[in-house]
């Protein structure tokens, strides 16, 4: 493989690339290893630290059963102390929320060489085509300025990227509108998945397969699936893709990788072209590097927190910000969980953590007054969940046995995302009291779900009572709590007017010929369904015209 030029560094630590990305996370890994691979030198700017698998996965399997129990998929990834993430187990204050449904906002996204896809569900849906046309299909929301048609090819090169598993059967697919099929098959269902569609689709949920990041044959180094069942907080044999697979790709064919590297500040000249950007290193040193093309891939949150934070005398707003839409229009799918004892064993927790999904009420012309929803079945062992509520029976020896077998076999966990629509009143802004270990601003966030998610929770709940009765459910609950996703959307949103959002059709700066900010923070619409292959569709897309616009230099 013939490298490309490396970045070229002086004796006091500044740079010189090609490109610089901030970001290592699947957007920005995937969008340096494109770049380098035509021949660019590539810097990466990553804010965390490196990440051993070996350890974290050591890690888990010694993870305290409290932890475990409540879904710490953060704790087991080393964090800087300069460079925070939020965190639950125990909750830090990085991120601030406030707002009706702040608590709901609270994402757990990583730090970290590679991001948060070493702890995701490797969901990868498509929007459906009518996604991209809110506005003008339902009345609600935002249109994005380029159509289903011209994403789909990035959809095709995402899915290779990653290799993903998915149906091959068109009345599987949601949607059905592709010009490639999946690179591989669909994972196996196991029991509960084929149970549960039996059982559901006769009444029009359409419970269909999950596409998943993960192989049923070995792809791209990674080796085949074998169902493990922990692809949350990280698969234990590397089968289920994560950004550090591009990360090295990338390093491999002669791009840079620093990480701990906290970007701050952003120089811009006299057509506000920007030339380079400073970071931090971990002994606090201040470091800049210059490029002819630059990518913020941070995520949804520490994108925007980086453009507020680099404001300077030419865009005193913010960096791409003379719209004022930097910070605003957050998104993510809002949710809860529904669970019950089924009449009948249903046997999740073989195979991977998720693999089926009801998508029969994801669009209809109701969209235009409430949100569609989609309706996971829940594949992770309810072995833990189990063994909590027996041991509240005061159940010892053999009958807490029994009673532990007996619930995880037949207990059913849903989980229910909800459709937001983008605000602007939704916004980050800089804390002007807390500070990191850098002593930059950390980020405060006002999150609202809105009467549109309200309305369209009240119609799932009516669903998912129909469901219960369905499988004769006992001890049927949902919470009343809504939880976050960690589907970071909004931000930095795309459209075609400069006066009303931050990026264009190809995630490039309004305000900036050389910025381009892909990824989740510039979605128009968030759709129903996990955002991580439309954010790589986007990203791959921004590659190409980053290239395009150096070769024309």
């Amino acid at each position: 493989m013939k490298k490309a030029p490396a970045p070229v560094f002086d004796s006091t630590g500044n740079a010189t690339a090609d490109v610089v990305v901030v970001g290592s996370g699947v957007v920005g890994a995937m969008v340096a290893d494109r770049l380098v691979a035509q021949g660019h030198s590539v810097l990466v700017l990553e804010a965390g630290p490196r990440i051993d698998r070996a350890q974290a996965v050591e890690n888990w399997r010694n993870m305290p059963f409290a932890n475990r129990a409540g879904s710490d998929f953060q704790g087991l990834f080393a964090q800087s102390p300069l460079a925070p993430a939020p965190l639950y187990f125990p909750k830090n204050n990085y991120v601030h929320l406030t707002g009706p449904d702040g608590g709901g906002y609270a994402q757990g996204y990583l730090r970290v060489v590679g991001g948060t896809t070493w702890h995701w569900a490797a969901s990868c849906w498509r929007h459906l085509p009518v996604d991209l046309k809110m506005q003008s299909t339902y009345g609600v929301g935002r249109d994005w300025p380029i159509g289903y048609d011209e994403l789909e090819p990035y959809y095709c090169q995402a899915e290779e990227e990653m290799g993903v598993a998915g149906p091959q059967d068109p009345a599987l697919q949601s949607p059905a509108e592709r010009s490639r099929p999946y690179p591989m098959d669909m994972i196996p269902w196991g029991h509960g998945d084929r149970r549960f569609a039996d059982v559901v689709n006769p009444y029009g949920y359409r419970s269909v397969p999950i596409p998943q990041a993960r192989n049923v044959v070995p792809w791209q180094e990674r080796p085949a699936c074998c169902g493990n069942n922990n692809c949350q907080p990280i698969c234990p044999i590397g089968a289920m893709y994560n950004g550090i697979h591009h990360v090295q790709r990338a390093e491999a064919r002669g791009a840079q990788v620093l990480a701990e590297a906290v970007a701050y500040k952003v120089d811009t000249d006299g057509n506000n072209r920007l030339t380079a950007v400073h970071w931090y290193d971990s002994a606090r040193r201040s470091h800049r590097a210059s490029a002819r093309a630059f990518v913020f891939a941070c995520n949804g949150v520490e994108t925007p927190r980086l453009l507020l934070l680099a404001a300077n005398a030419a865009n005193p707003r913010g960096i791409a910000n003379s719209s004022d839409q930097v910070g605003r229009n957050m998104m993510d799918h809002s949710g809860f969980h529904c669970t019950f004892l089924a009449s009948e064993p249903i046997w999740t927790g073989r195979g991977p953590a998720q693999s089926s999904c009801l998508v029969g009420p994801r669009d209809g012309w109701f969209r235009s007054q409430y949100s569609a929803n989609k309706i996971i079945l829940n594949n992770i062992s309810r072995v833990a969940a189990a063994t909590t509520q027996a041991l509240k029976l005061g159940l010892v020896g053999r009958a807490l046995d029994e009673e532990i077998r007996r619930r995880a076999a037949y207990g059913v966990d849903l989980s229910i995302s909800l459709e937001p629509l983008p605000d602007p009143n939704n916004r980050l802004t800089l804390s002007e009291t807390r500070r990191d270990g850098h002593g930059l601003a950390c980020p405060d966030i006002r999150y609202d779900v809105g009467d549109y998610v309200r309305r369209g929770a009240e119609e799932s709940h009516k669903q998912l009572r129909h469901i219960g009765e369905l499988f004769g459910a006992v001890e049927f609950e949902i919470t009343d709590k809504l939880n976050a996703n960690n589907h970071i959307m909004g931000g930095t949103l795309m459209g075609a007017d400069p006066k009303d959002s931050v990026v264009d059709g190809d995630c490039r700066a309004h305000d900036h010929a050389n910025l381009w900010l892909p990824g989740g923070g510039a979605m128009p619409s968030a759709s129903v369904v996990n955002s991580t292959l439309s954010m790589v569709a986007l990203g791959l897309k921004s590659a190409d015209a980053v290239l395009r616009a150096l070769r024309q230099e």
